[in-house]
């Protein structure tokens, strides 16, 4: 059996992924993780070559027990996004086609998926335009080599391409959301009014107008003069022009040339009869050819015209459809320490998603903008000084970690406890959590520190006889993202801003 996933399909998921960031319902955390390295007998891979992620139920345990911290995804922080085209000049740009094939001639890159050809750019002032029309008066294409300024959403003609202005990115869209490879999508609201007016102003919107064709075939010896043809299809009203220069008909162009005399509305599908029957004299095509004229029509070697339908509505209506968004990016900056949730004294190697999370103990949504996820003890004393990513144990529990961060202004002493040997399994193989107030010592530093057996809140983290869980609940929710990468080193001077991509 023969299928695809359509564009619709892809949009409608993109859209629906993007939505849920509005809904109360919902809730998504970006989060970093494993601060300690990969290595081969352990997770895999190593930190010049991290692991591609398994995606399975025990590696999802796994990255719980690793996470640092995560920030909460607002609806503000998310995009739907589209494939970057730089505007280069001297390029050659595909036009918009409603039946895209690599064998029409104004297919410059060969693409046979509308959505995979470059009929939009976007230009150094940060303006989108789509690509109504790209040939030369031979029926070729040719580069473009100016750069277009224009913002009305009528359309117009620069360096020879027939162009739809879209829209502008605003300041905030730029520096949230704007990477080499991708933009935001949005829909200009002048634009769009414009193309819903042009259509008749009101719903339902079915089919589209006529707003530019390609000359497939110039014919020959016809009569010079100016014609005007009426659009066969569906829809209503659409009538070219059609210029004869030295017999032959000329391309569609800007002046003098074959134009799109009214665009029409309602195509689904639209074709142009060249038959003498169908070629009028006079702009609003109730005037037909008649006596020598009609006659050199009809003896002439026929052309051909192929009309291009526009999407839904016209051009610039719904320019997420039009330009395919099918892309949801989502944006996270990681502040400083994000009072102190996210530490700055280790690197991390992992960044996630986690949707829906729980409070820690509690089947009750987590609900703060962000959350600290390593665990963390309160010394009452200590001797040295812990180091990151030593291995700490505790002779009386035998309970085993790795340190994340050591605060020693605060002798707080963050660890986490990953499901591997040396890391979070005690000798038994059993993971043994860290309790009572027996000494924990530090297996490279041989710091020694002794855990208080007070209640309070030292720097946010609030400790129970001198523990402090993390504050999601481990394993709670779902990830539905998960990314390795090389070691990142955090300060407390900088700010990571991380960007994440989904395509539907």
């Amino acid at each position: 059996m023969a299928a695809i996933i359509t564009e619709k399909f892809r949009l409608n998921n993109a859209t629906q992924f993007f939505e849920s960031f509005s809904e109360t319902d919902e809730r998504y955390y970006m989060f970093i993780g494993k601060s300690s390295p990969f290595t081969s007998g352990t997770s895999g891979g190593s930190d010049t070559s991290p692991p591609t992620p398994i995606d399975d139920v025990t590696s999802e345990n796994y990255r719980w027990d690793s996470m640092i911290g995560a920030n909460q995804i607002a609806s503000s922080d998310v995009s739907k996004v589209v494939n970057r085209r730089t505007f280069v000049s001297g390029t050659t740009y595909d036009m918009f086609e409603h039946n895209i094939s690599s064998s029409n001639p104004a297919n410059n890159s060969g693409a046979t998926n509308l959505f995979d050809s470059t009929f939009y750019f976007i230009t150094a002032a940060f303006r989108v335009y789509k690509v109504l029309y790209n040939l030369n008066s031979s029926g070729n294409t040719f580069a473009l080599s100016s750069e277009p300024t224009f913002t009305s959403p009528v359309k117009q003609f620069v360096g020879g391409y027939y162009l739809q202005y879209m829209f502008t990115l605003t300041t905030t869209e730029i520096n949230k959301f704007l990477t080499t490879d991708f933009h935001p999508s949005t829909t200009d609201s002048t634009v769009s009014a414009a193309a819903t007016t042009a259509h008749g102003g009101s719903a339902p919107y079915n089919g589209a107008p006529i707003d530019a064709f390609v000359v497939t075939s110039q014919g020959s010896g016809y009569p010079d003069g100016t014609y005007y043809a009426k659009v066969q299809g569906d829809g209503s009203a659409a009538i070219i022009k059609l210029v004869v220069s030295s017999n032959v008909i000329t391309r569609f162009g800007e002046t003098g040339v074959s134009a799109v005399q009214v665009d029409g509305t309602g195509y689904t599908f639209a074709t142009v009869s060249l038959a003498g029957t169908n070629i009028y004299t006079n702009t609003g095509a109730s005037s037909l050819i008649s006596g020598s004229t009609l006659t050199s029509w009809n003896s002439a070697t026929a052309g051909a015209i192929t009309p291009i339908i526009s999407p839904k509505v016209g051009h610039g209506f719904n320019a997420l459809d039009e330009l395919g968004a099918h892309y949801v990016m989502m944006n996270t900056k990681l502040e400083q320490d994000e009072g102190s949730d996210l530490t700055v004294e280790n690197d991390f190697r992992q960044v996630g998603i986690v949707k829906n999370p729980s409070q820690f103990g509690s089947a009750t949504l987590f609900s703060s903008s962000t959350a600290r996820m390593s665990s963390a003890v309160l010394l009452a004393s200590n001797s040295g000084e812990f180091e990151v990513d030593e291995k700490i144990t505790q002779a009386t529990s035998g309970a085993v970690g790795r340190v994340v961060e050591w605060d020693s202004n605060n002798k707080i002493l963050y660890y986490h406890q990953e499901r591997f040997s040396d890391y979070g399994v005690d000798s038994s193989s059993n993971a043994t959590a860290f309790s009572s107030t027996t000494t924990i010592t530090g297996g490279t530093s041989n710091a020694t520190g002794v855990p208080s057996s007070s209640s309070s809140t030292v720097d946010s983290a609030v400790f129970s006889s001198g523990y402090s869980n993390p504050e999601m609940e481990p394993d709670s929710g779902d990830i539905i993202y998960i990314e390795n990468r090389r070691p990142i080193s955090r300060a407390s001077d900088q700010t990571e801003d991380i960007k994440i991509i989904v395509e539907f």
